[in-house]
């Protein structure tokens, strides 16, 4: 009987992952594709690990580091992958479905823009401003003469 809720858990997070894919077929546009993507599948991982972790805590006895480990992880980058790729989604301008009602975000990133423009402009438009701030590629070392 102690191993049904471990099966229970991994049967139900199963389940849901199923759905989260249906759901990536089926809607309409990037957006409430990513969603389906990241908000349900992360949901359907974390039931499942949850569910093999007691699976082993009640047959075994023992408490897996991974497991925990794992949930953790999942918990905390899942949503944060999705919302970085719908973001870029958003700032290449990729379409939204018709059926969408509000965009919250019109004209939030022009702004920001016109503001970095600003700033820019009010330093003398120089290379050296734009890339204050920014680490090179080369593990942040400058190459002699630049």
């Amino acid at each position: 009987m102690s191993e049904f809720w471990g099966a229970l858990l991994i049967l139900i997070g199963s389940i849901i992952s199923v759905i989260s894919a249906f759901g990536i077929i089926r809607f309409p546009d990037v957006y409430s594709r990513a969603h389906a993507a990241t908000k349900s599948s992360t949901l359907a991982v974390l039931i499942t690990l949850v569910g093999a972790f007691l699976y082993f805590l009640m047959t075994d006895g023992t408490v897996s580091v991974r497991l925990l480990l794992g949930i953790v992880f999942v918990f905390i980058t899942s949503p944060t992958a999705g919302h970085l790729i719908i973001r870029a989604a958003y700032k290449s301008n990729v379409k939204m479905t018709d059926t969408t009602v509000v965009d919250e975000l019109k004209g939030l990133y022009d702004r920001e823009e016109e503001k970095k423009h600003e700033e820019y402009a009010d330093s003398g438009g120089t290379e050296e401003h734009r890339d204050s701030g920014r680490q090179r590629s080369h593990g942040g070392h400058r190459e002699p003469g630049h």
